[in-house]
């Protein structure tokens, strides 16, 4: 899958989550994340590669849940009433629900954001999305900085190790850590700011581009899968009896 436009990337993902904004229900959710491992490999992300990105994913998701369970709509069975805390069998369904919401929404973007080139996505976004160069030019400084990021943190912690600094006040350390990053990525900021500045960037409305940009029958192939899949997730839950628009929760 490496031949789909990284547009059409952005677009299925956009296709593919945003259905699924309109029903709070755990089987929608459930079928689009049974869609989504079955697509994984497809993408060239493999279940176990996709378990190795997301699992920050798996740490965030049941906090999303506990407003839900604590402060939601209540019905059924009441296990605990106090104050304005009230956790009954539909909060905890509502919050489960929203759990599985969240993976449903998070697990493509992990997905469809595999492997995609930088230079791709900016000429995608340049020819056939038609957004301003000033804009695509930045994504595309942003991604490409976002490897030299990582090279600088593990610089940084294994100059703190050496100096001894990591072995004690690992909050403290942390935090040196994140204001470390902080000042070296306006500094090289600046740098990047400058060189493209000397260099013309952002000088002429219109830029040439050394490489095509079209999307293809697979592309196309691709966003009708997206609907189709979100199509499939939520009439699932129609036809079981589980769709529950989010009108519906109070």
């Amino acid at each position: 899958m490496s031949s789909i436009n990284p547009v059409t990337r952005i677009l299925a993902l956009a296709l593919f989550t945003t259905p699924l904004m309109i029903s709070l229900d755990w089987v929608s959710a459930a079928v689009a994340i049974a869609l989504t491992l079955a697509a994984g490999p497809l993408f060239g992300v493999g279940w176990r590669r996709l378990l190795r990105r997301s699992w920050p994913l798996l740490i965030v998701a049941p906090i999303s849940g506990i407003p839900m369970a604590l402060y939601g709509q209540s019905g059924g069975e009441v296990y605990l009433d106090w104050g304005l805390v009230q956790v009954s069998e539909l909060s905890l369904s509502l919050a489960g629900a929203m759990i599985l919401r969240v993976l449903a929404v998070a697990l493509p973007v992990v997905v469809l954001s595999a492997d995609v080139d930088p230079t791709d996505l900016g000429d995608g976004l340049a020819q056939v999305l038609r957004l301003p160069e000033r804009f695509v030019i930045g994504t595309v400084a942003a991604f490409r900085m976002l490897t030299l990021l990582r090279d600088d943190l593990d610089a940084m912690r294994r100059s703190r190790r050496a100096r001894g600094i990591a072995d004690t006040g690992r909050v403290r350390y942390w935090f040196s850590l994140a204001f470390g990053l902080l000042v070296m990525s306006l500094r090289r900021a600046g740098k990047l700011a400058t060189a493209m500045e000397a260099r013309g960037f952002g000088r002429y409305p219109q830029r040439s581009h050394a490489r095509t940009s079209r999307l293809h029958r697979l592309d196309w192939a691709v966003m009708a899968a997206a609907v189709l899949g979100a199509a499939i997730a939520l009439g699932v839950a129609w036809y079981t009896g589980h769709l529950r628009p989010l009108w519906s929760v109070r």
